[in-house]
């Protein structure tokens, strides 16, 4: 790949929109709040203004993530993720090993994307998708990590298949509020 392609890769952490809190059923089918539908459409508005439109979608296969990435691609859009114009419409993949992700296996899912693709979106959990930020790039990683819809927006400095950590600098962030 060359330096141009190199600069036109993009990836963008997000972690889920504010969930109702756990009760008797599984963890993996918590749904969004009313304010987490609200701040996942202003994720995606944001994403939108800053010409952040992802190619490719990794998402937990969660109830709580998959609500997130719905919402934001509403945001973004105003309709529904799979009603865009062709060409327009993103790869979306649920992934189970995003769920309950240790950093690692984030990191290996993003090395699975195809090397053509320019923005990424990654729609996970706690702590990994923290703990994944900070290894991307330790020294800029908010020491809180990414609280419920925000969105870190990093700069791989290699294809998709060499990411690797301290890798990937920041160069926004954002929490999204509706």
């Amino acid at each position: 790949m060359t330096d141009a392609h190199a600069a036109n890769r993009t990836l963008v952490l997000l972690r889920h929109a504010k969930a109702e809190q756990p009760g008797a059923g599984p963890d993996a089918d918590r749904k969004l709040s009313a304010r987490g539908h609200a701040d996942a459409a202003a994720a995606g508005a944001w994403l939108a203004r800053h010409g952040l439109l992802p190619d490719v979608v990794l998402c937990s296969p969660a109830r709580r993530t998959r609500q997130t990435w719905h919402d934001v691609a509403l945001g973004m859009t105003g309709s529904p993720p799979e009603g865009g114009p062709a060409g327009q419409t993103p790869t979306v993949r649920y992934e189970a090993d995003a769920y309950e992700a240790r950093p690692e296996d984030l990191l290996a899912l993003l090395r699975s994307v195809d090397p053509a693709a320019g923005t990424v979106l990654l729609v996970a959990h706690n702590p990994g998708i923290s703990l994944l930020s900070a290894g991307l790039d330790p020294e800029r990683a908010d020491p809180d990590g990414l609280r419920t819809t925000d969105l870190v927006v990093h700069r791989p400095t290699s294809p998709w298949p060499d990411l690797s950590p301290g890798g990937a600098p920041i160069t926004a962030r954002h929490t999204a509020r509706g």
